[in-house]
């Protein structure tokens, strides 16, 4: 069985509405004094969010984990030290999956408020703010990794 029976493709008009419905659940919770977009994922939404909130300082962290849909040790390219421990920051990341990568990030800043678009079941506790769940085993294909092309019925009809 694959790690990822599901796929799950999101469309920039998706991506943008979801981010957007996210910086809704944040407005409540600020102010904030910046935002951590982690990269690569993270940046488009934390564009949005960080537009909606008004929030005009944007700090990164670069991190990897994966390699295609492979799952490696998780690297930091870059923190983020213009958040320090994190106080007053909100970070930004377009999925939780394993959990792995905000793991790292809660340690680089714990007192950050970490929000994600999706989160999958084993990286949901790790969050504290997420708009659509979906299942660990769904592969999210982002508009930055798709382009278009004919897809097959969920179910074909067999002959």
């Amino acid at each position: 069985m694959n790690a990822y029976d599901k796929s799950f493709p999101v469309s920039w008009e998706e991506l943008h509405r979801t981010s957007k419905a996210l910086a809704w659940r944040l407005s409540e919770m600020g102010p904030f004094d910046g935002v951590v977009a982690v990269t690569r994922g993270g940046l488009v939404p934390a564009a949005i969010v960080a537009r909606e909130l008004e929030l005009r300082v944007i700090e990164t962290a670069c991190l990897a984990s994966y390699r295609d849909k492979e799952r490696g040790q998780v690297e930091v390219l870059k923190p983020a030290t213009m958040a320090a421990d994190g106080e007053g920051w909100l970070i930004i990341d377009d999925l939780v999956d394993t959990g792995e990568t905000a793991k790292e990030l809660r340690k680089m800043m714990p007192k950050a408020h970490f929000a994600t678009v999706y989160a999958k079941p084993a990286g949901r506790p790790l969050v504290d703010t997420f708009v659509t769940e979906v299942s660990q085993d769904t592969w999210i294909y982002f508009p930055w990794d798709l382009e278009p092309q004919p897809s097959q019925p969920i179910v074909s009809k067999r002959s």
